[in-house]
Formats: structure tokens, C-alpha cells, sequence
């Protein structure tokens, strides 16, 4: 299994001092990356905000969580990928979604296609960035996307290319992650186009299990080599570990026992998470974990303990 690494999801911050303090910390608390998402909220445009966070660091890797595929053309986010990744030294981290989020679509007038037609114009701009980070003339036809002779440059620093993160809760996206993916996301499905309580009941462990599963049987012979992650949208450190549980109980329609495996969440104090984390990797092999900004300094003495092992 891969050792343990923890990354950092986080949006905006009270202007640029404070988010190079933000990056800066979390290199230093042992942080392997700071992620952002990609919507049309009150979050920061992400290219920018990871560059910033690049710029005031030296090792900390930086990417999206997840750049939505149809809000830019992929000869578009290609170019500027590997800008990022060539002037800070290999540190960019690539992910790339179908897109779920229902009212970025209604907002900016994008048309939201059907799922099935946002995975497949997904799947052909996979190959359609593989193809122009190699920095050679590519050419491309497919049902979305036509390019002629187009040389993707400049050329990334890592090469054949920035590892490249796509996650998901269907079959079908986690099949395309374990084949084309070197980190494979793993996420309670979010088909509905928003967070609701529709969303607790794919988030139960044995729905994990079998998005696992999937992933071994996609992946074949490449299944060991792929980083498996998992973003954990409650992270709290406290004392009442049971208390927590029994709150969450109800939320997720479970047992409380039930609760406390469920992998967005994880609670306790450090020592129960840690083991917690452990069994995770034992049940699942998920080794990358990511856990929410507010959450980034209370959750350190888990990184501190387990980064690396």
C-alpha cells in the first residue's frame, strides 16, 4: 500500500498575505498539497490561488478539487497546467471532473447535459490532455472535441504528466478513473446536483466497498500502482467521539457504531483517529486523505503522527 499523505481543501482567504500564511502552514505542518475547488461561488478563481499558493512555498503541491471539464476548453486548462507545473518545479497536481454542481450550470448558462453526456466529453478530454502534455503535434477527433496538429506547450516538468486525479461515485467514472487516473477519488454519489440528504445513502461503508471494488476490477494489473483518495468532508478532533456519532447517527440514517466508518467522516481525538485511518487503509487502501480548511490545524498532530508511513 502507498504510505499515508494528507492534503488541504480550502477557497478564499481575507486577502494574499493571509493566503500565503494559509500554504505557507500547511507545508510546514506537513501537508502534502493544498487543493481548491472548482465552482462559481464565493471561491477564488482556482488557477490563481494555486499559483499564489505555489509561489509563497517550496514543496507543497497544489491542484483542483476538481476543475470542472466543461467550463474550459481542455487545449485551454492544458496550457495553463503545465505553465504552472514547468515554473514551480513538478508540484501540480491534475483533477479533472465531469462536473455535478447544479447551480454553476444555472448560473453562468453552461448547458448541464445529461450525466452520461458530461462523462463521455470527460473521458475524450482525458485523451485529449494526455495527448497535448506530451508536447508533441496531436490530433484528435471525437464526438466533443476536434483538434489538428495542436502541440501542447510548454510541456510540463513532470513528465509524461502532472498525476493526474479523477474521482467519483459511479461505476462508470471510477471505471474510467482506475484506467486512465493515477490517483482514483473516491465519493458518495452526487448525481442529484447538490449536497442533500439523498447523498447519506451513498455514503454508508458497504457503498464503498463496492466503489473499491469496481476500481480493482477496472484498474487490472495497474490497480497497485493507483493512489487512492478520500475527501473527509467532517473532520472534527473532540473528546466525545460517541456523542458526535450519535448526532451523525440520524443525519445518515444509521447506527451510531455505523457512523463512525462511514469514510467522510472522521471524529475523534488524535489517537482514535489515527486508528481509525489505519483500519481505512487495511478495508479500503485509501491512503490520501483530505481534509476541509477549517479543519487543517486541529487535524496536524494526525499528519504529523502518520505522513509518510
Amino acid at each position: 500500500m502507498h504510505p499515508f499523505r494528507f492534503a488541504v481543501q480550502t477557497q478564499n482567504a481575507a486577502d494574499l498575505a493571509a493566503w500565503r500564511k494559509r500554504a505557507r502552514d500547511a507545508e510546514a505542518m506537513g501537508y502534502s498539497t493544498l487543493l481548491m475547488p472548482d465552482h462559481f461561488t464565493e471561491q477564488w478563481g482556482p488557477i490563481v490561488g494555486l499559483t499564489a499558493a505555489a509561489e509563497a512555498t517550496e514543496r507543497l503541491k497544489v491542484g483542483a478539487l476538481v476543475f470542472d471539464n466543461d467550463f474550459r476548453h481542455p487545449m485551454e486548462l492544458a496550457k495553463e497546467m503545465a505553465t504552472l507545473d514547468l515554473l514551480y518545479d513538478g508540484r501540480v497536481e491534475f483533477g479533472l471532473g465531469a462536473g455535478w454542481m447544479k447551480t454553476d450550470y444555472d448560473q453562468s448558462g453552461i448547458p448541464m447535459d445529461e450525466p452520461g453526456v458530461r462523462v463521455d466529453r470527460m473521458a475524450e478530454a482525458i485523451t485529449v490532455f494526455k495527448g497535448l502534455f506530451s508536447g508533441e503535434p496531436f490530433s484528435f477527433k471525437g464526438e466533443h472535441y476536434t483538434l489538428t496538429e495542436a502541440v501542447g506547450l510548454p510541456r510540463p516538468a513532470m513528465q509524461p504528466h502532472p498525476p493526474i486525479c479523477i474521482g467519483g461515485g459511479s461505476k462508470r467514472v471510477l471505471s474510467i478513473a482506475a484506467r486512465e487516473a493515477d490517483i482514483v477519488g473516491f465519493n458518495a454519489s452526487l448525481r442529484a446536483g447538490y449536497v442533500g440528504p439523498e447523498v447519506a445513502a451513498t455514503a454508508v461503508p458497504e457503498k464503498f466497498d463496492d466503489r473499491v471494488r469496481w476500481v480493482r476490477e477496472a484498474a487490472g494489473d495497474r490497480f497497485d500502482s493507483l493512489e487512492l483518495q478520500c475527501h473527509t468532508s467532517f473532520a472534527m478532533v473532540v473528546p466525545n467521539r460517541q456523542e458526535i456519532a450519535d448526532g451523525m447517527a440520524g443525519m445518515f440514517g444509521v447506527d451510531p457504531a455505523v457512523a463512525l466508518q462511514i469514510p467522510i467522516v472522521l471524529v475523534g481525538t488524535i489517537d482514535e483517529i489515527c486508528e481509525t485511518l489505519l483500519e481505512r487503509r487495511e478495508r479500503w487502501g485509501f491512503t490520501y486523505w483530505i481534509v476541509n480548511g477549517d479543519a487543517m490545524e486541529a487535524f496536524a498532530p494526525v499528519v504529523e503522527r502518520l505522513a509518510g508511513t
